[in-house]
């Protein structure tokens, strides 16, 4: 078995796409996932599954159909690739400021090349950002709701984004996973 992460594009915004996570849960569950956990509104959810990561959200999104109604779209990594995303960081927690924050946004397949030249250039005003393969490192200098980097990478759907904090705390449960076996 391979424990996985599923983040769930735009669920719980504003009144939007709402879905209660006892309900998510539940549905992970239905499906014959084992060892289901889920973390906050925005649509966090770890599982165990003997399946590939792709196939995966393919069966997610259209059971999130079936169930809910709703068109979601579902970026699925494995614990060895969330461990890979945590440690290959580029920007350092440690050293953030005030209103400063690192956010990860995760992507369903690596953007091509052409993709990324048709990216519109953007003053970024001290914001950082770097992209790898499918998931892009965001350091906002200021309030993300104050950037305009995000407006960079709009075209790059499907995609999902969760600040630092909720990346390392999606870790810590998958370790407090592994030491449950």
């Amino acid at each position: 078995m391979t424990l996985y992460f599923a983040l769930l594009r735009g669920i719980n915004v504003s009144g939007h796409n709402m879905i209660k996570m006892t309900e998510l849960k539940r549905m992970f569950e239905e499906m014959g996932f084992a060892r289901v956990q889920t973390y906050i509104n925005s649509g966090n959810v770890l599982f165990e599954s003997e399946e590939e990561g792709e196939s995966l959200e393919a069966r997610i999104e259209q059971e999130i159909s079936s169930v809910f109604g709703l068109t979601i779209s579902v970026m699925v990594r494995s614990e060895s690739e969330w461990k890979t995303i945590t440690a290959t960081c580029p920007f350092s927690p440690e050293t953030l400021i005030d209103k400063q924050s690192i956010h990860l946004t995760l992507l369903k397949k690596a953007p091509t090349q052409e993709e990324l030249d048709r990216l519109p250039d953007i003053e970024l005003e001290g914001d950082e950002y770097l992209i790898d393969g499918r998931e892009i490192y965001v350091l906002y200098r200021r309030s993300s709701l104050d950037s305009k980097l995000t407006k960079k990478f709009q075209k790059l759907v499907p995609a999902t984004s969760r600040n630092w904090k909720t990346v390392i705390k999606l870790a810590e449960m998958a370790k407090a996973l592994e030491t449950k076996e």
